[in-house]
């Protein structure tokens, strides 16, 4: 169950195609539970597959490469969702031009160019969910991908939640909701590194 660049794509597109309805609305509204509002939000979601993208292709071995990507201060929340948007394309793109055995610095383990791919999908997918939270809007990933994204990221809820929707699982494993018996975490970290690395 490999994640892949046309998962990073396809996770962009549910976000897009969720959010591009709401580029009208006023986005300096708080993002779900976050204390980002949905125009930073966005703006952290551009700049953090960009650095992903960045590390696949720097590879540092024990740091992130020293840069940060930002909006424009004027941009519209439809430019600030085509700024995202396009740090994922960049990311997908440099993913599917790194060879499986290159590795670089993720603080949660040494990561490969799945493991840049599955975390370019949750921060997009979770982001685009606090997102829509703010905005009144849901978002509806695909489920194939979601369930790929736990294998790779998070192997013991994998397992252990089998039986959830993988984009409900998904969000328990992110802290982002309680399940029937377990609580929502207030503490979480994801599996950069390959399994069995």
């Amino acid at each position: 169950m490999a994640v892949s660049a046309d998962d990073l794509d396809a996770a962009l597109s549910s976000v897009v195609a969720s959010l591009r309805p709401a580029v009208g609305l006023d986005w300096s509204v708080p993002a779900g539970s976050l204390e980002w509002d949905c125009w930073h939000t966005a703006e952290h979601v551009g700049d953090c597959l960009m650095s992903f993208a960045g590390q696949l292709v720097a590879r540092p071995e024990k740091r992130f490469v020293r840069f940060m990507a930002a909006a424009d201060k004027d941009a519209s929340p439809a430019e600030v969702l085509e700024f995202a948007e396009a740090g994922g394309r960049i990311l997908a793109a440099t993913v599917r031009t790194t060879g499986p055995g290159v590795r670089a610095y993720h603080p949660t383990g040494r990561a490969d160019p799945e493991g840049f791919a599955a975390m370019g999908c949750v921060e997009a997918l979770l982001h685009g969910d606090d997102i829509a939270q703010g905005l009144g809007l849901a978002l509806d990933p695909p489920r194939d991908v979601c369930a790929r994204l736990l294998a790779r990221l998070f192997p013991d809820a994998a397992r252990d939640l089998a039986d959830v929707d993988p984009w409900t699982a998904l969000r328990w494993s992110t802290g982002r909701l309680a399940l029937p018996g377990r609580p929502r975490l207030t503490e979480w970290s994801w599996r950069a590194a390959p399994l069995g690395e």
